[in-house]
């Protein structure tokens, strides 16, 4: 994989672990929904791994969200988002 990185480095926090217990989903579940291994739910929750759009497209799909929902933008430094 090659969006994976440590989760201090992740520049898109995420609401994926939420959403899925939100919805009484397995990691396993998820990934079959979405077409990825369970260990890809799994370093996606942690901010260890960026998705693709596509797969961030497909995840906005099952949860019933748009992207921006689901992934949140860190803020610029000293400011507000344009």
């Amino acid at each position: 994989m090659t969006g994976r990185r440590p989760a201090s480095e992740s520049p898109f926090p995420n609401r994926i672990a939420e959403l899925r217990e939100r919805a009484k989903m397995s990691r396993l579940e998820l990934a079959e929904l979405v077409g990825v291994n369970s260990q890809t739910i799994g370093y996606l929750e942690r901010g260890e791994y960026n998705p693709s759009l596509a797969l961030a497209f497909r995840l906005s799909d099952v949860f019933g969200l748009t992207v921006e929902k689901i992934f949140v933008r860190n803020q610029p430094k000293g400011g507000k988002r344009r």
